[in-house]
């Protein structure tokens, strides 16, 4: 089972919204095939492992692994669930219980009907956190929300900018700890700014420093103030920008989606983005855009920044409380990771 959480994590950032899988095929203490779900729309993970095998006379006598129970429904391909009947295999060993309506459950019981010995809750704690995204979106039917945020030792943001002074984002981060939020970025549905952020360091939020694919980039602009000259508004890259004053329109991957009470905007975006079928956001800012998911209590992840530096004064990083789950240097910067308390 560990084994299919190696190869189910290959596909991070690709798969979505469909989980992540991986399965491996065993005959006599052997592996004899293995594969998992390398993007949406393509093969499953137990067709990859079944396909895998040379000799599929093997089959009948050898043992599935799986992290998700499988799929006993058509979607983007057949069900796996017929598959594995198809090939006669004794034996599924399952980690979690698949929480999507079209499934749960319904695989397993196809494959005992079919006289298949099935075994189910194996590392199921460590199955649903590989998958954690996937499981928040059909439990709590919003996206896995991450926060992440750089601050100084002295516990800042930024210093004191206004958008029309030109002064540069302070840079908190060194070069390896920015490798890595890009890599971040590249395995999230979507990243989350306010107009502040925008208009103050017209970021582009893509995934420069990272061989991988851009998030849909999300903008809070209540009053549409952020310029169509800023890189979010102008370079090709999908954006949705949330706001209270142009209804659903879309042109050139831009598009403007209304929402009906600015002050309650993010339960608004979180309960559209569920719609939309996105299953996870990360939050790079600003200050007001993060505090008001901390407030409400909706965030599933933090990924804190800590650089060497310190200014006295400016943008207050914001506050939260959370149980410490990860603690680590990249150069210079210490990443720590919380989750709710």
């Amino acid at each position: 089972m560990k084994r299919c959480f190696e190869l189910a994590s290959l596909g991070l950032g690709n798969t979505a919204p469909n989980p992540l899988v991986g399965s491996v095929i065993v005959h006599n203490g052997s592996i004899i095939g293995e594969g998992y779900h390398q993007k949406y729309g393509g093969p499953h993970a137990e067709v990859n492992a079944i396909n895998a095998v040379e000799d599929k006379s093997l089959l009948a006598e050898s043992t599935l692994y799986v992290n998700l129970e499988p799929c006993a429904h058509h979607g983007k391909t057949p069900p796996c669930a017929d598959l594995i009947i198809e090939r006669q295999l004794k034996r599924v060993v399952i980690g979690n219980i698949d929480p999507f309506s079209a499934v749960d459950g319904k695989g397993i019981e196809r494959l005992k009907s079919a006289g298949i010995e099935v075994i189910t809750g194996i590392l199921e704690e460590e199955g649903r956190w590989l998958n954690r995204r996937f499981f928040t979106f059909h439990e709590k039917k919003r996206p896995y929300v991450i926060l992440k945020f750089a601050q100084t030792i002295d516990g800042f943001l930024d210093g004191n900018r206004s958008d029309d002074d030109d002064a540069e984002a302070l840079k908190i981060s060194g070069s390896q700890m920015n490798q890595i939020v890009h890599k971040w970025r590249s395995e999230e549905a979507s990243i989350l700014v306010g107009k502040n952020t925008i208009l103050l360091d017209n970021p582009s939020l893509t995934t420069r420093l990272w061989p991988g694919k851009n998030p849909l980039r999300l903008v809070i602009d209540p009053e549409l103030e952020v310029p169509e000259t800023k890189a979010v508004m102008s370079d090709g890259n999908h954006t949705w920008i949330f706001n209270a004053r142009r209804d659903e329109y879309c042109e050139n991957k831009l598009c403007f989606i209304q929402i009906n009470d600015p002050s309650d905007f993010h339960s608004e975006i979180l309960t559209y983005l569920h719609k939309s079928d996105i299953q996870s956001v990360i939050i790079e800012g600003g200050a007001a855009t993060l505090s008001r998911f901390i407030e409400a209590s909706v965030w599933d992840e933090a990924r804190i920044i800590t650089g060497n530096m310190r200014i006295g004064s400016g943008v207050t990083a914001p506050e939260f409380q959370g149980k410490l789950i990860a603690s680590n240097h990249f150069g210079d910067d210490l990443l720590q990771v919380y989750l709710p308390a």
